[in-house]
């Protein structure tokens, strides 16, 4: 499990979703729900129906996810985007993230989250464990970073004409493009973390099955305690 937390980390970037420790150790599964959003820098520009899958490749190794959005709602009288994240984990096991983002300007906030483990029902998570109190996702990388000009950027989903960002402290470079959603990114860099887009999505459905569930940490303490996963709904 060690080493599962480890990828989750080393391949994720902005925390939209934080478990416990004491779940984590207490429920294996619930390590597969620590699942974040990528650090994507970029420009905010959503399609209902579309989305992005990409690789990203670290000292850790290479993971695959999909990102796209499946829907959106009205939120307070502002609109909320349904993102959902796709990730393979041990044993080729999919897990299901998504999150309710509402933007506000140039401000992000998430208003819900359902996630689904592999073999179990969806759970609607508490907004205590949403990473409430962290840094939101960026929603316009380019207030951070200078224009460093036009690049083509060849990628497995093809080559893109690029806008190339460096940002301001030198941290990170982010070439961007029109033709991908939600964020635009093409291809990003990171220390020694590189993402690439690796295919389009452009018939994005709903992945989530079932109603959700309120999650129960003292449920899964008891199950952690022998009671063992909760049963497949």
């Amino acid at each position: 499990m060690g080493d599962l937390r480890r990828r989750f980390r080393s391949s994720l970037g902005s925390a939209v979703l934080v478990a416990g420790v004491s779940l984590l150790a207490a429920w294996p599964a619930a390590a597969q729900m620590t699942m974040r959003l990528p650090d994507m820098r970029g420009v905010w520009n959503p399609t209902v129906g579309s989305g992005a899958a990409y690789q990203d490749d670290n000292k850790s190794g290479k993971n695959t996810m999909e990102i796209s959005v499946v829907g959106k709602e009205d939120v307070d009288g502002k609109t909320g985007y349904w993102i959902e994240m796709v990730m393979t984990v041990d044993k080729g096991q999919t897990v299901i993230s998504k999150s309710l983002m509402v933007i506000d300007g140039k401000t992000a906030t998430f208003a819900r989250m359902i996630v689904q483990p592999p073999g179990q029902g969806p759970m609607e998570m508490p907004a205590m464990m949403m990473g409430r109190n962290q840094a939101p996702p960026n929603v316009d990388a380019r207030d951070q970073a200078v224009n460093a000009g036009s690049e083509d950027v060849t990628t497995p989903a093809g080559t893109f004409s690029c806008d190339h960002y460096k940002a301001k402290d030198g941290s990170w470079d982010a070439w961007l493009s029109s033709k991908v959603t939600p964020w635009g990114l093409v291809k990003s860099t990171n220390g020694d973390t590189t993402m690439t887009v690796v295919r389009l999505i452009t018939d994005a459905q709903d992945r989530i099955t079932g109603t959700p569930t309120k999650f129960d940490p003292s449920q899964i303490m008891r199950q952690g305690m022998g009671g063992g996963p909760p049963p497949s709904r």
